[in-house]
């Protein structure tokens, strides 16, 4: 039988629930306007915060949308930071735990502690250990969330009246049976509890021990190639049936060929960057560099930014001479600040 979580209202409603919200909702927001502005009446804010909570008032606000095109094009909706973001994050706080519990080991994303480079390594792991592999990922993930279904996970789970009341207005809150919004904190873990449901499935209803997923992307591994494939069909129809999603890949081959996974080529004994992955880093790259000279980008960001690049190629055995040079000069540059702001304009 499954938990049900009741009696989670007080602890989001807390003020030091709330308070801490605040703070993350704002991790790298300083320069906006809006956190300027609540810094200065924190404590005024941040009651109301809780008042439209507890009064039952808070609806979701009105999005922006804006469209982005790394790595791939994608519609981004943005909420105003106040009282939305804090709410969500005051949501997230209490939820976090309870949904990480229900997760399978095996899924990567968005969770503390996890990540790409732990999924790699679990990638290669199941790579040596089996001679196929069935890659899928499916079409338009976030956009085709039902709500009802999803509404329907949630209430298994979840049993706070006041709680869910809020959580439907947020799902609800684009127009239509389907589309969580891709920008939403709430919409990162309702989309990994989505996909929950399949991991279940794979697990312990189709018992395929080599199996694990980060956001949208899974892959089923065995020595049995028609498992894999009387898999296939099986996951196809419950994809469908259950969860009213689509594939837009899917791919059954030998592990010999390389994994692609994660932004990496996984073989048995090493691993490779994606050529398409190189090629975004360093015209990233260039906007940063340019972004940093110009004075738009402060230092500590911009070390930020080459530090977590660095680390990111040095994961795998790449000999990408052009990408290794570029890095080498924005390392140097990013261990003191001497920009010279007049000859970089």
């Amino acid at each position: 039988m499954v938990k049900k979580y009741k009696n989670l209202w007080q602890q989001i409603v807390a003020d030091d629930n709330i308070a801490w919200a605040y703070q993350k909702a704002k991790k790298g927001k300083s320069k906006y306007n809006a956190v300027r502005y609540i810094e200065d009446h924190k404590e005024e804010c941040l009651k109301e915060v809780k008042r439209l909570l507890v009064e039952q008032e808070f609806t979701t606000g009105a999005y922006k949308e804006k469209t982005i095109k790394e790595p791939k094009e994608r519609l981004i909706y943005v909420l105003p930071f106040y009282p939305d973001r804090i709410v969500q994050h005051a949501i997230i706080n209490v939820l976090e735990p309870i949904f990480v519990k229900m997760f399978i080991k095996d899924t990567y994303a968005c969770i503390e502690n996890r990540g790409i480079h732990k999924g790699s390594l679990r990638i290669m792991e199941f790579v040596r250990k089996n001679k196929y592999c069935l890659k899928m990922d499916i079409r338009k993930f976030y956009p085709s969330i039902n709500h009802n279904i999803l509404m329907r996970i949630i209430e298994r789970k979840i049993g706070d009246k006041q709680l869910l009341r809020v959580i439907e207005d947020i799902v609800r809150s684009i127009p239509g049976e389907k589309n969580v919004p891709i920008g939403n904190l709430t919409s990162q873990w309702f989309g990994n509890l989505y996909m929950n449901e399949l991991d279940m499935f794979i697990k312990h209803k189709l018992k395929i021990k080599c199996y694990l997923r980060y956001c949208d992307d899974f892959a089923l591994f065995s020595n049995d190639k028609k498992l894999l494939n009387e898999a296939k069909h099986q996951i196809i129809k419950f994809l469908e049936e259950e969860l009213k999603l689509n594939l837009s890949k899917c791919d059954l081959f030998q592990t010999s060929q390389g994994v692609d996974f994660l932004g990496y080529r996984h073989f048995k004994n090493y691993i490779l960057i994606r050529k398409s992955t190189v090629k975004r880093v360093k015209k990233r790259l260039v906007k940063v560099k340019k972004a940093y000279l110009a004075g738009k980008m402060p230092h500590d960001r911009f070390r930020s930014v080459i530090a977590s690049t660095l680390g990111w190629f040095k994961w795998a055995n790449s000999h990408n001479l052009s990408l290794s040079l570029q890095l080498e000069e924005l390392k140097e540059m990013a261990k003191d600040d001497k920009r010279n702001y007049k000859q970089a304009a």
